[in-house]
């Protein structure tokens, strides 16, 4: 439970912070702008693959589990 929800601390930062940077506000003291704004796109992109794969059963052992736990009515 913990993972989730730093998953999702970290993924709303992150969208927060490109919508900032998105509407020309620097929310963080950089200097090079072109830096930052890569850099903050990279991690936003990173982060939601990440919670999205943490969260959808995408590998076959997965969608195994997933239909385990559906069927015995834990899911």
């Amino acid at each position: 439970m913990k993972q989730a929800i730093v998953r999702l601390v970290v993924l709303g930062v992150l969208l927060a912070n490109q919508t900032l940077v998105t509407m020309g506000w620097s929310p963080l003291p950089f200097s090079e702008d072109q830096i930052y704004e890569g850099v903050s796109t990279v991690a936003t992109v990173g982060v939601a693959v990440w919670a999205w794969f943490k969260d959808n059963p995408v590998t076959k052992k997965g969608k195994h589990n997933d239909k385990f736990l559906r069927d015995r009515g834990m899911k």
